[in-house]
C-alpha cells in the first residue's frame, strides 16, 4: 500500500512502530514519530492524547501479529500434535523473517512495569488452557509440558535474538541467515518431536 493511500492514524501507527522498536517507550519522543509520519505534533496528539495511548496501541498490534496466528494453531482440536509442531514452526519463523526486531521489542517491554502486556495477550488460550498443552501431557505424562513450549519458543526465537551478535562478529550475512532461519524452520519441530518420543 502506497503511503498516500494510508490513513493519518495508519501512517502514525507505522511511525510509532518503528520509533518504539529502534529507541523503545522511554527513548521514544511524540516528537520523533511525527516526523516520521510527516505530520505534525498538533495532528498526532489530536489522534493520540498520550505517549501511553500510542504506545498502548503499538504493543496490541504487534502482540497480535506475533501469538494472533499461532492461537488459532495450538487451539486447533483437530491437528496431531506432530502437525500443530510443523505448522507453529513454519508460521512462526515466517512472521520473524518479516519482523526481526519484534521478540527483542516485546520481551524488553514486557520486563518494565509499566507494561500492560497481560491485558492483550489471552495466556490462558496459548499456554495454560490450549490443547497442544492437553496433546503434550497426553503424551508426556511425567513432564511438565512448559518444557517443550520454552525449548520450542526458544530455538525459534534466540535466532533473532541472536542475529546481531552473529553479523557483529561476521558468523553469518543476511543471505545466510536466511538460510540459516530456512532450515530451522524443519529442524525445530523434528528435533521437540525426538524430545516428545525419547
Amino acid at each position: 500500500m502506497k503511503s498516500e493511500e494510508l490513513s493519518t492514524e495508519d501512517k502514525i501507527l507505522l511511525a510509532a512502530s518503528k520509533v518504539f522498536t529502534e529507541k523503545g517507550f522511554s527513548g521514544a519522543r511524540t516528537r520523533d514519530i511525527a516526523e516520521e509520519a510527516g505530520i505534525n505534533l498538533a495532528l498526532l496528539n489530536y489522534y493520540f492524547r498520550t505517549k501511553e495511548k500510542l504506545f498502548e496501541q503499538v504493543m496490541k498490534v504487534k502482540i497480535i501479529l506475533l501469538f494472533g496466528q499461532i492461537i488459532p494453531i495450538v487451539s486447533n482440536e483437530k491437528t496431531s500434535l506432530d502437525e500443530k509442531l510443523d505448522l507453529a514452526s513454519g508460521k512462526y519463523f515466517d512472521i520473524l523473517s518479516k519482523n526481526p526486531n519484534l521478540p527483542l521489542f516485546i520481551l524488553s517491554e514486557i520486563q518494565k512495569k509499566t507494561s500492560d502486556v497481560k491485558s492483550i495477550l489471552p495466556a490462558d488460550k496459548v499456554l495454560k488452557n490450549s490443547f497442544i498443552i492437553k496433546q503434550i501431557q497426553e503424551k508426556k505424562p511425567d513432564m511438565n509440558p512448559f518444557h517443550f513450549l520454552l525449548n520450542f519458543l526458544s530455538m525459534t526465537v534466540f535466532p533473532f535474538l541472536g542475529k546481531p551478535i552473529l553479523q557483529t562478529f561476521e558468523v553469518m550475512n543476511d543471505e545466510e541467515f536466511q538460510k540459516f532461519v530456512e532450515e530451522r524452520k524443519t529442524l525445530v519441530p523434528m528435533w521437540i518431536k525426538m524430545m516428545l518420543n525419547h
